[in-house]
């Protein structure tokens, strides 16, 4: 059994609950979505075939208590519920940066599940599976990353009607050179909002690149 491996590297986690966390991301090659702001294009193709032997050796090399399996979409590739599931048995604490248009139903309970939900400003709104959100834990978290006024109003809308905030935490971010932060934060406060605002602080800290 091997997955089709872009990067696996050690950094400071930029995002969800974890931020600031040393962190060891293995990112999985591909995805079936199209973000007009990815920044992670580089990931749609490429990689190297690894096992799970192999990744959990280049994790444990790398020291890191934390680790992110994300992409490209992760859950593009099958196995990689055994890759979670292999690195959950090592004992790391895992988190699964997803996308929202795969079935998480099948995650290992043990892994943090970190769910997109598309925005219309992404231009991929038709892909989100909604039914993903009854399976929801306290544990994961779900991200709307905003492009604009609308999709803060747009994502406003989705929290209340699903009641978001009572399921698990809930995070608001801006995309990077897009929106304003501190326009961002001004919307969340003068709404009162129980959300998490936040930017991307591995692009704070060291801009768009790979291996961040």
């Amino acid at each position: 059994m091997k997955l089709k491996i872009h990067e696996i590297f050690h950094s400071i986690q930029g995002e969800s609950s974890r931020i600031g966390l040393p962190t060891t991301f293995v990112r999985l090659t591909g995805c079936p979505m199209r973000c007009v702001y990815c920044d992670t294009a580089y990931a749609f193709s490429g990689g190297s075939n690894m096992g799970i032997d192999e990744i959990l050796s280049k994790v444990a090399e790398l020291g890191a208590p934390y680790v992110t399996v994300t992409g490209g979409e992760p859950l593009a590739q099958k196995d990689c519920h055994v890759l979670l599931t292999a690195l959950c048995d090592a004992g790391y604490s895992v988190s699964l940066e997803t996308g929202g248009a795969m079935d998480i139903s099948a995650v290992d309970p043990r892994v943090s599940v970190i769910l997109d939900i598309k925005t219309p400003g992404s231009g991929e709104l038709a892909k989100n599976l909604w039914s993903n959100l009854p399976l929801l834990k306290k544990t994961d978290e779900v991200k709307f990353v905003l492009c604009d006024r609308a999709d803060y109003d747009w994502s406003k809308q989705q929290l209340a009607e699903h009641k978001l905030n009572e399921i698990c935490p809930v995070i608001f971010s801006p995309v990077f050179s897009q929106v304003q932060p501190s326009d961002l934060a001004a919307w969340v406060l003068a709404d009162k909002l129980p959300v998490r605002m936040q930017v991307q602080l591995h692009k704070i800290l060291w801009g768009e690149k790979p291996g961040v």
